[in-house]
């Protein structure tokens, strides 16, 4: 797969298209771009993403911390793993979210000759989201398109959408949104040095710096599996503000602890993917009933496992 960071200079030709944010890329994007990536190959023409960096709702409303489902990175890794040949991540900046769809399709069909433009059913772009399907549909005959429109995906009479997604990992239900996202959520972080409280007790913790730009689920203690330098582990993950320990509340810490595994892990990067919640995060009122949790939560999440 090509990467363009911005539009081509150099128009790649003979291709197939679709445009949007792909936050996630979860089963309803990944039915789109399949699709269009068999099609496409039949007809001896290439298959290419175009999206956006930031996501547009960074620059029109802004957003919080813990937005992004993805990075551009795993975003493009995924999109690769889908097999298309090319990806374009266009900055999205103020001057661009005032273009009108004319003007937008100008710009991306000079650096893509697009033979068939692919977006969902109810897509628009442009300012004013003024460039719906039907002055898409149009306006290919101007820019030498056909437009083709898909239906969502819907699970259960529910239309899968990455703030569909949000929301239910904001109720910590990651078994939910793995089901929409077609995979276990996930996050990459890099370990850093904490302050030692899980040695102190018996269960010694990864503190896990991830960017304050991804989404987490609510605050609780999960089942994992992560992946460190080439091997899988369990792992019982704890997320929140540790109220056991601190009263007064402060920003939720991330901690990872690996079942079977030895050895130094501080500098390290590791993958954690999400299987099933396991309990809300509460307050004990002494560490030995924490520490009694803390055992039966670890052989919960082995069996969960096995």
């Amino acid at each position: 797969m090509q990467p363009y960071s911005g539009l081509p200079t150099q128009q790649i030709t003979n291709s197939w298209l679709t445009i949007g944010s792909f936050d996630g890329v979860h089963i309803g994007h990944q039915k789109l771009i399949a699709d269009m990536v068999q099609g496409a190959h039949e007809q001896g023409c290439l298959a290419g993403v175009l999206t956006f960096v930031p996501h547009p709702a960074e620059v029109l409303r802004g957003i919080p911390d813990g937005f992004y489902l993805s990075t551009p990175e795993e975003k493009n890794m995924l999109l690769a793993d889908l097999g298309v040949d090319f990806v374009i991540s266009m900055p999205f900046t103020s001057e661009i979210a005032g273009w009108d769809a004319h003007r937008f399709l100008l710009a991306v069909t000079d650096a893509v000759k697009v033979k068939r433009l692919i977006v969902g059913e109810g897509f628009a772009l442009g300012k004013g989201r003024a460039g719906t399907t039907q002055v898409l549909r149009e306006a290919g005959s101007r820019f030498g398109y056909e437009l083709q429109t898909v239906l969502p995906v819907t699970r259960d009479e529910e239309v899968c959408s990455s703030s569909l997604i949000r929301s239910i990992l904001s109720l910590g239900d990651v078994e939910k949104a793995s089901q929409f996202l077609g995979r276990p959520y996930s996050v990459v972080g890099k370990i850093i040095h904490g302050d030692g409280r899980g040695h102190q007790i018996g269960f010694p913790t990864a503190n896990v710096q991830l960017s304050p730009r991804r989404l987490l689920p609510a605050n609780g203690v999960y089942v994992c599996r992560v992946a460190l330098t080439g091997e899988m582990y369990g792992a019982v993950t704890n997320i929140g503000v540790r109220p056991t320990f601190v009263d007064t509340p402060t920003a939720p810490v991330f901690e990872v602890h690996l079942l079977d595994y030895s050895g130094d892990l501080y500098g390290k990067d590791l993958t954690v993917s999400f299987v099933r919640r396991l309990r809300e995060e509460k307050k004990f009122f002494s560490v030995n009933q924490l520490i009694e949790q803390i055992h039966q939560d670890i052989l919960t999440a082995r069996k969960v496992l096995a």
